[in-house]
């Protein structure tokens, strides 16, 4: 074993009071950039009204960051070494988020996906290199590992192949099915030793990274209402309300442990995987706080309604997501009718002379509703 170098075992996944590493803090920091690049041309493509289309740029760039992200936090949690090589590799993954944040908006605005591509196979090559280094050591996930490496460089061929060929767009939901895939095919032969609270801690840090953006957005508001009086109070109503919701967005993520739902494999694939939806929603929220900040100011092109749906729809893709991945299995008909109808409502708010104000008014309901009806679990049964 060279000088400095670990073996590259399984971590135990009963390992007490662990928590994020200072280098996994600093790994999501990077993906900061990659998520506000996304939001920021979002909001352009949507002031432009190319909703459909950015819609579709958006959630396939967004693909990107978050499996890119996703398959490291996994990774992480099962074989953190630590050593000088981990850390190296480490930070040539986050030299590829950095080309995907590079070229996030050239994908987006212009259709060339090459950055992106380029980013995402710099950090699944990576990825696959940490997986034979594990494969050496622990033998007894060998196959497991073996299978993890060989997949990633499969994959990353049939990406490389699509970007270079000029593969239509509608080939890239089925690669992305493919590459989502491959962690279930490897898993099957032994599961990796994940720990589940430092799972369910990483899946948290990265909401908290997207309802970040969201709070930036609010901030600019008030920043761009101090130099225009006209547009003053209405810039400050929508920072208010922005933090109400964005409040009320952490109030319904974070109100009940989560490391109980990664308990089973199935169980885990379904709540990782979905989690895409919670982060794409939630920062395609900041984006559209952007598009009615730009509405105060006077300077938005959109129709209002047009405007305030893309505030609206965020929100309850987000509503609903987090109620399907968290708190569908409970079975509480009182919760899924307020979740129905809280969604119903706030895409219909998007009618309302401020959408921002009916939007928080929402959310906080939601929020009263998810911790009413997990507080109610808890009572004594009569």
């Amino acid at each position: 074993m060279p000088a400095g170098l670990r073996a590259m075992l399984a971590r135990d996944p009963d390992e007490p009071h662990r928590a994020a590493s200072s280098l996994e803090l600093l790994f999501d920091l990077v993906f900061v950039v990659a998520v506000s690049q996304t939001s920021g041309a979002l909001h352009h493509l949507w002031e432009e009204h190319h909703f459909v289309t950015g819609l579709a740029s958006y959630a396939m760039v967004f693909f990107a960051i978050f499996n890119a992200w996703k398959d490291f936090i996994w990774f992480a949690s099962a074989y953190d070494t630590d050593d000088w090589l981990y850390r190296l590799t480490a930070f040539v993954q986050m030299g590829g988020a950095l080309v995907i944040a590079a070229g996030a908006q050239s994908a987006m605005l212009a259709n060339d996906f090459g950055a992106i591509v380029a980013g995402y196979v710099i950090m699944r090559v990576a990825t696959a290199a940490q997986w034979i280094r594990a494969a050496v050591s622990d033998r007894a996930s060998r196959g497991t590992c073996v299978r993890y490496a060989v997949g990633i460089v499969v994959v990353q061929v049939l990406w490389v192949s699509w970007y270079v060929l000029d593969g239509p767009v509608w080939l890239f939901p089925a690669l992305a099915v493919v590459d989502l895939s491959m962690s279930p095919i490897a898993e099957r032969y032994r599961p990796t030793p994940y720990h589940h609270h430092h799972i369910a801690e990483r899946y948290g840090l990265f909401t908290l990274i997207v309802l970040g953006e969201s709070i930036l957005a609010a901030a600019n508001s008030i920043i761009g209402g101090l130099s225009n009086d006209d547009a003053r109070p209405g810039l400050i109503a929508v920072a208010a309300c922005s933090l109400a919701i964005v409040a009320s967005m952490w109030w319904i993520y974070f109100d009940r442990p989560q490391h109980h739902q990664t308990a089973t494999m199935r169980r885990s694939f379904f709540w990782g995987y979905l989690h895409y939806f919670i982060f794409a929603a939630a920062a395609a929220f900041s984006a559209g706080v952007e598009v009615v900040v730009t509405e105060h100011l006077g300077e938005g092109h959109l129709p209002h309604t047009a405007a305030g749906l893309t505030l609206t729809i965020p929100l309850a893709v987000f509503l609903l997501t987090t109620w399907l991945i968290l708190d569908a299995g409970r079975r509480d008909a009182i919760q899924t009718a307020g979740v129905v109808v809280l969604t119903a409502a706030m895409v219909g708010a998007a009618l309302l002379p401020e959408p921002t104000i009916g939007a928080a008014v929402i959310m906080v309901a939601a929020a009263a509703l998810v911790s009413w009806r997990h507080a109610a679990d808890k009572l004594p049964q009569l």
